[in-house]
């Protein structure tokens, strides 16, 4: 049996990974400061197992640990506008938690057993971006923006910490990250709660940045994967292979909104060399604007034009995506429009 700390466990993806672990008969220690990014509803389900315990703290202001075998940090800022408009909270969660979290490792007493091993959950947002081919573990760290140059620092100090006082660690970079459970300030939830509201979908750099979309479950799931078969002191990226446009996504979530009411003979065109349906950008997002859907006259600071990386090194271990875009979107659209999240 292990145990297991998850902190963020309230949250997004840290949620889909409490759920596994608490279905593996795992015990679970979960932290959560319970930000508005946190799902307080999860708790009655997480607590109906006997193997659960939870205090709410900012993980910056814990102070101690029991006995455990892993400490896996998903707690973070992670909103790429809200760091531009205001650093602050970046730095106290995901630069001095982290380090508050690495000091009680360090600490622990090593008299009744080894000391956790430290998980951190990082993006793969801290290569910064790619124009083509794929960024490995090896990469370097470029990140272009508050969020990211912090998640970057939390990186740095895990592996530092690791060479000073040799801590074990594992980091994990995820590529974009999506799925029912999301908070809508990301770009699914939002754009259906907008669609909801008769409001216009706003995209960054005219909808052209590539974001390579994996789902949450998929990313819980590599965790467990590295859990079990990966090794210490090292770095996985995890994608799923699966990029397209911030446009592209947007079409897909407006195509699974109104369904029958989207035009097809606007919204494709066939290319026969590659026997296959593919958007035709001109004609739709025309339609899209009479339609008054979206807006793409907004500009990101510090944007990033694409994200791509390698994972092979963690299908090496036999994991591999199960969840594919197109067939997970039209549940995840009617969730978000059937539930309301403030």
């Amino acid at each position: 049996m292990k145990i297991v700390y998850v902190t963020g466990c309230l949250g997004f993806i840290g949620s889909y990974f409490t759920r596994k672990a608490l279905r593996l008969g795992w015990k679970v220690f979960g932290i959560d400061k319970k930000t508005y990014a946190a799902d307080e509803y999860y708790l009655d389900e997480f607590r109906s197992h006997p193997n659960f315990a939870f205090k709410e703290i900012d993980i910056k202001d814990l102070k101690h640990l029991y006995d455990c075998d892993y400490v896996v940090n998903f707690a973070a800022e992670s909103h790429v506008d809200n760091s531009i408009v205001k650093s602050d909270a970046f730095i106290d969660s995901n630069i001095l938690g982290v380090k508050n979290l690495l000091d009680l490792v360090k600490n622990k007493n090593t008299n009744s057993g080894p000391r956790p091993i430290f998980f951190q959950i990082s993006t793969d947002e801290v290569y910064g971006d790619i124009d083509v081919g794929f960024h490995t573990e090896a990469a370097l760290l470029k990140p272009s923006n508050p969020y990211s140059a912090s998640k970057a620092s939390s990186d740095m100090l895990v592996t530092a910490w690791a060479r000073t006082y040799n801590i074990d660690y594992i980091i994990l970079r995820p590529t974009n990250n999506y799925g029912i459970g999301q908070y809508p300030e990301k770009l699914i939830p939002i754009s259906v709660k907008n669609l909801m509201r008769g409001r216009k979908i706003g995209l960054h750099n005219d909808g052209t940045p590539i974001r390579n979309w994996l789902h949450a479950d998929d990313t819980a799931e590599a965790v467990m994967t590295i859990l079990d078969k990966g090794e210490i002191n090292n770095i996985y990226n995890v994608a799923g292979g699966f990029e397209q446009s911030t446009l592209d996504t947007v079409l897909h979530i407006i195509e699974a909104y109104y369904g029958d009411e989207i035009d097809y003979a606007t919204r494709f065109t066939y290319k026969s060399e590659k026997d296959s349906l593919v958007f035709c950008h001109a004609s739709y997002v025309a339609y899209l604007s009479s339609k008054d859907y979206i807006d793409l006259s907004y500009s990101r600071q510090g944007q990033d034009v694409r994200y791509a990386l390698n994972d092979s090194k963690l299908k090496k271990l036999g994991w591999n995506p199960q969840k594919v875009f197109s067939n997970e979107i039209q549940s995840i659209v009617d969730y978000y429009r059937a539930n309301f999240i403030w």
